[in-house]
């Protein structure tokens, strides 16, 4: 298997194979991973926070966002930390090696009779040293480490990674999450194999099935659609394969042993937070007058609208905003298969009946960067003012837009910080037949699932020279997506 080993954004075509380990990466480890013991801590999700803007405060389920300095994170993005397991596994190899030759190169059932001299052909053993001592200032060797037997996982075992699509930026590309774990989990002694199902859920059951077949252990899984995994995860269960969740959560059924993601409704709540920001600063008066998108099919789409709505439902009833066309529940507001395209041709139909005095939303809600500039693209080419936007995944684009002041807000979620903690929960793996301890648990409507999570952060114009400074752009397609030249 060949991947593009990626762990800088550059650009697409000047990529070759490589597997080596990526500049900058070692001298940043210790920050970074010192970063992951605070995000650890479970709060994010269960404990009530509020967080303040420059009118009032907003209620949060998780902790304040987009409000830390990169120099503080251990981030911006762009600065990856893949290979701390995979040198911490290298040195476990290489002493499993060295014991499996000191093994098997002694002569079995040869034991030494008391006082004989055992020595290699022209060695005087009476200039040896004594028994037990070493040459002065050597240390006596270590114990070489030996594979746990009881460990879930081995080094040389195969884990499979199943990735939904290739739509955005995050799932596709030099900084997409199958370019990074493919290197990073060779590199720490696993075989691997990788997938994309072309955001087909039945093409998706089927690479999982072939997974199962070739002997995976750990299955990484980035579902097209989470509620359709039960039976062929059921299979990888009889065959005690390790289920992940990654990105987004896997829904009924008891065969997921976990689910590693940015939280789904923290993100929600982000994208609404980002919204109420952006509309307190236009200036604009009260009642706001906003239209709402989601994404559709996977569970994360649904989280991500509950957690902006669980900020907006409260400003609705209350008066302060009001959904210009009527449309505000999930099932009316969904973009099937995430398509920009469709996203922008239902804002023009808004726009068009709906706001016929010309005088268009101040505000919309949307589910990602991709369907944020499909919605500002409508408004500009019917000759409305921009409305206040958010979004999600910092596609490079979107970084030059929210330079700019045309796109409000994106939310970032560093794809490397979320393949790290993957590897450190499959590493775990190696020292013990079940996962660490979870931040917090989510009933997926059959089982209580572990949740590893990580925060996102809000990028706002005000931020993004923190988080996305120029100098950071690697190239100049990129320089000029960011809005660097």
């Amino acid at each position: 298997m060949t991947i593009i080993s990626r762990f800088r954004r550059q650009n697409p075509a000047a990529r070759v194979p490589d597997s080596s380990p990526p500049e900058g990466v070692t001298r940043r480890i210790s920050e970074l991973m010192a970063r992951d013991a605070i995000v650890r801590s479970g709060e994010d999700e269960v404990t009530p926070a509020v967080t303040s803007s420059a009118k009032g405060t907003l209620p949060l389920r998780s902790r304040p966002l987009g409000s830390v300095p990169a120099s503080e994170k251990g981030w911006p993005p762009g600065r990856s930390r893949l290979l701390l397991p995979a040198m911490a596994l290298a040195t476990v190899g290489v002493a499993a090696v060295c014991l499996a030759v000191f093994v098997n190169t002694t002569p079995r059932g040869f034991e030494p009779a008391p006082g004989d001299n055992v020595a290699a052909p022209g060695f005087d053993t009476s200039q040896a040293p004594p028994e037990g001592s070493t040459p002065e200032g050597v240390p006596p060797p270590a114990e070489p480490e030996t594979p746990d037997a009881t460990a879930a996982l081995q080094l040389g075992d195969l884990i499979g990674v199943s990735m939904p699509w290739q739509g955005t930026q995050n799932w596709a590309g030099p900084n997409s999450y199958a370019a990074h774990f493919g290197p990073a989990l060779e590199a720490a002694g696993f075989e691997v194999v990788v997938d994309d199902a072309g955001n087909d859920s039945g093409k998706q059951i089927q690479q999982i099935e072939a997974m199962i077949a070739q002997g995976a252990k750990v299955i990484i899984i980035g579902a097209v659609d989470g509620n359709q995994l039960g039976n062929v995860l059921d299979q990888a269960k009889a065959q005690n394969v390790i289920v992940l969740g990654y990105d987004r959560t896997i829904d009924g059924t008891a065969s997921v042993d976990g689910v590693v993601q940015y939280g789904a409704f923290a993100t929600g709540v982000a994208e609404g937070q980002a919204l109420i920001q952006g509309l307190e600063e236009s200036g604009a008066p009260k009642p706001w007058t906003i239209e709402l998108f989601a994404g559709a099919t996977d569970p994360n789409a649904a989280s991500f609208f509950d957690g902006a709505m669980s900020l907006l439902q409260p400003m609705i009833d209350g008066g302060d905003v009001v959904v210009g066309s009527g449309q505000a529940s999930f099932a009316d507001v969904a973009t099937q298969d995430w398509a920009n395209e469709k996203a922008q041709t239902r804002m023009e139909s808004l726009l068009t009946s709906t706001y016929t005095d010309g005088i268009g939303p101040v505000g919309v809600l949307v589910p990602n960067d991709g369907i944020a500039r499909a919605v500002l693209t409508a408004c500009e080419g019917a000759g409305f003012d921009l409305p206040v936007v958010d979004g999600l995944d910092a596609e490079d684009i979107s970084i030059g837009w929210v330079r700019a002041g045309k796109q409000y807000a994106t939310i970032a979620k560093p794809t490397d910080d979320l393949v790290v903690r993957t590897l450190e929960i499959i590493t775990h793996l190696l020292t013990s037949p079940e996962l660490p301890a979870p931040d917090f648990t989510l009933n997926n409507g059959v089982k209580e699932v572990g949740i590893y999570t990580l925060e996102p952060t809000i990028i706002t114009q005000a931020n993004i020279d923190d988080y996305f400074p120029c100098s950071d752009a690697t190239d100049s397609e990129q320089a000029t997506n960011w809005g660097c030249e």
